[in-house]
């Protein structure tokens, strides 16, 4: 009779083995969970490891978690009850956790505990991949990205309703408080089968519903108080009671409570080495705290070149760069372009850069030969420049510039940074800018596809303080990634404990 053509089952499946084995061995030997053990060896715990006590249950040692964690994010897996899951039935995750199963609930709180160690996570992971060469500061593109918070805007109120609900809720405690006292004497009858608990507990519920409403609201005042000090404050307003610090951010016409992800990366393998989580929807302000952390997670070094995208271009990221000496490069919009043919009157309409700044006078010129005077300074530093209404009546450009119904000349804003946008625009309208700036686009994007690709679009966790931390973790994550990927391709190669770069 001629044997089926199919193997057997392997004598282990129905027989005890006759000596031990390492299960491990089932793992193929190029499995990437050995190359990150190797870089979890080199992670260093001893800023948190004095906050366990020796009193009671021992714990789990810390490099364990944090390497379970950033082995599980780095594969897609952010859910703690997903990660204890993993580690009973995964093999690779079992290997990294060194054959423990720490509970969810352990993983979630060391996750909301240790915010600030994993801030020096990220730090280790960049002064790693620099001592690797695998970072050079050649080249530092800066962008950002949303990621959703753990809130949703159904768990939101406005600052307007926030009032009335407290006023609400104020009247209706009071009498229930005072139904409370009417009963007091005649609870049995009043009651009689019932338990006499009912009032009681709607009562602590609306007095915790209230706790609630007046915790967001003053939030919410505190952060508007912060924003636009000593001005009243717009009743659509709006503040999540789950997560106060997240902020209203969209794009295309879809909102939602974010925070604002900001990663500078190097143009050698895009190592991030730098990062900060911001509330601010958009990037006007975000060059300075972007030069801060890269200083913090580099010890005090800053790039030859930077470039980034047009939503950085404002007074106070020029100023930044500036004052850090970065030789920088932003974008600039439609309204920082000239008209290639500004004498064509059947041109497109004129923009401020089709007007020359005179900043010894301080004062624009428009291609009709009139002068804008400076004509009013807000205290925000914005500045509104002017021309003659007689001015623009009779210039030939008239029907491409000055739209004004009521008659009056064309008018300017900008703000008193005017010197080091005429000298970005210059330097963006040359070849040479336009080269280094074409490169940003492979250097910094791919790093937010890449860490969205894996499914990190939103946090776990609620607050400013943790949220930066997860993000800092997912930072440190995609370093430790780039790095396991050049461990894989011969770039760097373990010796006697230690990683070291291969020679070219």
């Amino acid at each position: 009779m001629q044997s089926p053509p199919f193997k057997d089952s392997p004598v282990e499946v129905n027989q005890h083995l006759l000596f031990p084995s390492n299960i491990f061995d089932l793992l193929a030997e190029d499995h990437d969970c050995f190359l990150y053990e190797d870089i979890f060896k080199l992670l260093d715990t001893s800023t948190i490891e004095p906050q366990y006590s020796h009193l009671g249950q021992r714990a789990f040692h810390p490099r364990v978690l944090v390497a379970i964690l950033i082995y599980a994010y780095s594969h897609g897996v952010f859910s703690s009850r997903d990660i204890q899951r993993h580690c009973r039935q995964d093999l690779a995750f079992m290997y990294i956790a060194q054959m423990q199963c720490p509970d969810f609930r352990v993983l979630s709180d060391f996750r909301k505990k240790h915010a600030v160690f994993f801030h020096d996570c990220f730090r280790q992971s960049v002064q790693l991949a620099l001592a690797l060469k695998l970072a050079s500061f050649g080249h530092i593109s800066l962008d950002g990205s949303k990621f959703k918070a753990n809130t949703s805007r159904h768990k939101a109120m406005s600052y307007q309703h926030l009032r009335e609900q407290d006023a609400v809720l104020t009247t209706q405690i009071a009498d229930l408080v005072r139904q409370a006292e009417r009963c007091d004497d005649a609870e049995n009858r009043a009651y009689q089968q019932q338990t006499g608990y009912e009032i009681a507990d709607d009562l602590k519920h609306k007095q915790q519903r209230q706790q609630k409403i007046r915790a967001a609201k003053k939030a919410l005042e505190q952060r508007e108080e912060a924003l636009n000090p000593g001005q009243a404050i717009d009743g659509k307003k709006q503040i999540s009671f789950a997560d106060t610090d997240a902020r209203i951010m969209g794009k295309k016409g879809h909102f939602q409570y974010s925070y604002n992800g900001q990663v500078s990366v190097d143009s050698d393998n895009q190592i991030i080495l730098g990062q900060h989580l911001s509330q601010n929807a958009n990037d006007i302000q975000e060059v300075a705290p972007a030069l801060e952390a890269l200083s913090a997670a580099t010890g005090g070094q800053l790039p030859d070149k930077m470039s980034v995208d047009n939503g950085y271009m404002s007074g106070s990221n020029l100023e930044a760069l500036e004052n850090a000496q970065i030789d920088a490069y932003i974008a600039t919009d439609r309204g920082e372009k000239p008209c290639p043919t500004p004498l064509d009157t059947s041109a497109r309409k004129l923009v401020k850069a089709d007007f020359d700044y005179h900043p010894e006078t301080d004062h624009f010129s428009c291609p009709g030969g009139a002068v804008l005077v400076l004509k009013q300074h807000s205290r925000d530093g914005r500045k509104f420049y002017q021309a003659a209404a007689a001015d623009c009546t009779a210039c030939a450009f008239q029907g491409r510039c000055c739209q004004s119904r009521q008659g009056k000349g064309r008018t300017i804003s900008t703000d008193d940074k005017e010197p080091l946008r005429q000298q970005m625009n210059e330097k963006m309208a040359s070849s040479e800018g336009k080269e280094i700036y074409k490169k940003r686009k492979t250097i910094v994007e791919p790093v937010f596809g890449q860490i969205k690709n894996l499914g990190f679009k939103g946090f776990s966790v609620r607050g400013l303080v943790k949220a930066a931390g997860e993000f800092a973790l997912m930072c440190a994550t995609h370093n430790l990634k780039k790095m396991v990927k050049a461990m894989a391709t011969g770039l760097v190669r373990p010796k006697r404990g230690n990683l070291v770069p291969n020679p070219v």
